[in-house]
């Protein structure tokens, strides 16, 4: 199976834990001994004659006919957790099953496409496919938590129940190297959440993608001008939202001549040295060159609601010129349109 770099290591570093050990098997068995295998039968508790018997229900065995692993074969590995990247999905768990619901069928039918894009992706066949269910050729997994390679074939289904929309990841067949074998419960709970975050993680890079595409656009287009912030003084004003202008700053600022050193989003603040670029470069942008000495300069992004300011200060932490933001002005806006 050949999956792509970024959703394999996003996904697999997530949902498969391994310890540092390298025999995969102690990665899924406790370290210590299995001695309370051999511990006596429970015998029934007997009262002294006449005595009133008073227990505490807190430590009180379930009674039930119970199946499941014990010793060697119980899985000690944590349990996997979807991970929610679908906005306004829920996540419902019935057993080892995992189900997505969501309110609007659009959202619905676009979780459905992703899945069937990311199996073309990772070259897996559909047996079986209709309008609402897939099932699909084997998966092979390689993982330092198991003792070889794997293989396993799934149910992929969508329904609709109650006003919302389900997408259900059921694991139908299980294979340890060449060998055909039963479906364990946990293999099913650790292998339906991987299946299932694969995909995730597929819609919210699409989501990504789009999302910044979106904002290059929106940025490409919009308008630089001189402006004053709230305390009265100049700044560059970029006539869109702080998040759309700050997708551009890892591009723009190197354009200008600028080599970015450090960055936060959250403060808004870029810090980067500048290099006087030669005649050459103010030819092909055809703007007049900036009065601007090499060194290391701080760009400070406000967010002004649908708007962005800029400003920028010298390597003491002093706000440049008025003079030398408006010979900035023309420059970014320049780069901004530039491909």
């Amino acid at each position: 199976m050949k999956l792509s770099r970024q959703l394999a290591v996003t996904s697999l570093a997530v949902i498969v834990l391994a310890a540092c050990s390298s025999d995969p098997s102690t990665r899924r068995e406790a370290k210590d001994d299995f001695n309370y295998l051999d511990a006596p039968e429970l015998r029934e508790w007997k009262l002294p004659e006449g005595a009133i018997p008073q227990f505490y229900p807190n430590y009180e065995i379930p009674k039930g006919d119970f199946k499941g692993g014990i010793g060697r074969e119980v899985d000690i590995r944590p349990p996997q957790q979807v991970l929610e990247l679908i906005p306004g999905a829920r996540v419902d768990r019935q057993g080892p099953e995992v189900t997505l619901w969501l309110l609007q069928d659009s959202e619905a039918d676009k979780v459905w496409e992703t899945a069937k894009k990311m199996l073309a992706e990772i070259d897996v066949k559909a047996l079986e496919e209709s309008e609402d269910r897939i099932e699909t050729d084997w998966v092979s997994w390689v993982s330092e938590d198991e003792d070889a390679e794997i293989g396993s074939r799934y149910e992929l289904t969508r329904f609709e129940a109650n006003n919302r929309y389900g997408f259900k990841m059921n694991l139908i067949d299980w294979r340890e190297g060449t060998t055909l074998k039963p479906v364990s419960r946990t293999n099913k709970e650790r292998y339906n959440t991987l299946m299932t975050n694969l995909i995730t993680a597929r819609y919210d890079y699409d989501l990504r993608e789009e999302a910044a595409k979106k904002a290059q656009e929106l940025v490409k287009s919009v308008p630089i001008s001189m402006g004053t912030d709230r305390s009265g003084l100049p700044v560059i004003i970029a006539r869109t939202p702080y998040s759309a202008m700050w997708q551009e700053v890892p591009t723009l600022l190197p354009k200008m001549g600028f080599t970015i050193e450090e960055r936060s989003q959250s403060q808004g603040t870029v810090k980067a040295k500048y290099a006087a670029p030669g005649d050459d470069f103010w030819i092909d942008v055809g703007v007049k060159p900036v009065d601007m000495d090499s060194g290391s300069y701080t760009f400070l992004f406000g967010d002004l609601g649908n708007r962005t300011s800029i400003n920028v200060t010298d390597k003491d932490g002093k706000p440049v010129t008025e003079a030398l933001l408006r010979s900035l002005e023309p420059l970014i806006a320049t780069m901004i349109k530039k491909d």
